[in-house]
């Protein structure tokens, strides 16, 4: 089987591991101290840090360059793109080493993975970036026209479970109708009509549920109010809203399974908030119901709280009569790279150009 090396820059990290076809050689996250990460103005600056810390684990692994196959990195903060895996190109280095609004650690992903590629040739991509639109007209609507619904999600998780749904239910992905549920620190629900990922909430500054660190769906006009108050500067509202938003908010945490442990130990406020997160969650999959017209094949949940039975047990009683339900806890985002690059390296699927 093909070994490919899969490189996810996160903003204190890089996980790093080689993969035997779908089973994992090695895996390992390697630390970045404040004291590493200091020098370097930008992220796009940390690229040479992270390159000789991938280049090094491969070292210690004893696994040279040229006995791999292919590179992926995880995709990071580009122009809107449908679902799939792209090949690195220079069109998509120059936009990741731009300066922009939306600096973030997995930018460096495809960046690292070119670069090390090159050293023996081998094909270098990324898969299913947190900007994958498949959006249809309607769904970009939104009630002022200076601003537009966009897609930004944990699209490589949700695409990811929904492919394993479908092996599960025997049935090809691009033929159902789906609602996968990422749940972790933000919280995505998407639609997912016949392969693509029709409409999300966007989790990762705006709509939707409330999550375990971001603040979700709230009413504008109080927003303005406090925005205007004086209380906050820019900087300090948005990581208010996320980052320090949600159960970090309400309960000092943005732990679950401590959450849990209060509760069991009889602390009602913990439950009530615990159990209005899940309330949100489920109006938001009961509205993306609606996007499929009702017909829903499954409701496929994910990320980290998919490991509470209290969480989905909650989920479960007032989701049960739409579809039945999938649970798939906890991400694995070096695998799913992985599968997107053997799709193609298969023949399954056809690489994409940025």
């Amino acid at each position: 089987m093909p070994l490919v090396l899969a490189i996810n820059p996160g903003s204190t990290s890089t996980k790093v591991a080689v993969f035997d076809g779908v089973t994992a050689v090695f895996a390992e996250s390697i630390a970045h101290s404040a004291v590493d990460l200091a020098p370097h103005a930008r992220i796009a600056d940390q690229y040479a840090l992270r390159r000789d810390a991938v280049l090094a684990c491969l070292v210690a692994h004893g696994v040279p360059i040229t006995a791999l196959s292919a590179i992926v990195g995880r995709g990071g903060m580009l122009r809107p793109v449908p679902g799939g895996t792209f090949r690195i190109n220079t069109t998509m280095l120059d936009e990741l080493r731009t300066p922009g609004p939306r600096e973030h650690a997995a930018n460096l992903g495809a960046i690292v993975a070119h670069e090390i590629a090159s050293q023996a040739s081998l094909p270098a991509f990324i898969v299913d970036p947190v900007c994958v639109d498949e959006f249809e007209p309607l769904a970009r609507i939104s009630g002022l026209p200076e601003i537009e619904r966009r897609s930004y999600s944990h699209a490589l998780n949700l695409k990811a479970m929904a492919r394993r749904a479908a092996a599960d239910l025997g049935q090809p992905y691009e033929s159902l109708d789906l609602i996968v549920v990422h749940m972790g620190g933000g919280i995505s629900v998407s639609p997912h009509r016949h392969g693509r990922m029709i409409d999300v909430n966007q989790a990762l500054d705006g709509t939707g549920p409330f999550s375990p660190e971001r603040a979700g769906g709230l009413p504008v006009g109080d927003v303005l109010r406090l925005s205007f108050s004086g209380r906050y500067t820019y900087d300090e509202f948005f990581r208010r809203i996320a980052g320090q938003g949600g159960l970090v908010a309400h309960l000092g945490t943005n732990n679950a399974v401590e959450v849990e442990q209060r509760i069991a130990a009889g602390d009602a406020h913990a439950r009530l908030i615990y159990e209005a997160m899940a309330y949100q969650t489920a109006k938001e999959i009961g509205g993306m119901a609606t996007v499929l017209c009702g017909h829903v094949d499954a409701i496929v949940l994910t990320g980290g709280l998919a490991h509470s039975d209290v969480f989905c047990n909650w989920l479960r009683e007032r989701l049960s009569w739409i579809a039945p339900i999938l649970i798939y806890p906890g991400q694995d985002e070096m695998r799913a790279m992985v599968e997107g690059v053997l799709r193609v390296l298969t023949g399954e699927e056809q690489a994409q150009e940025y």
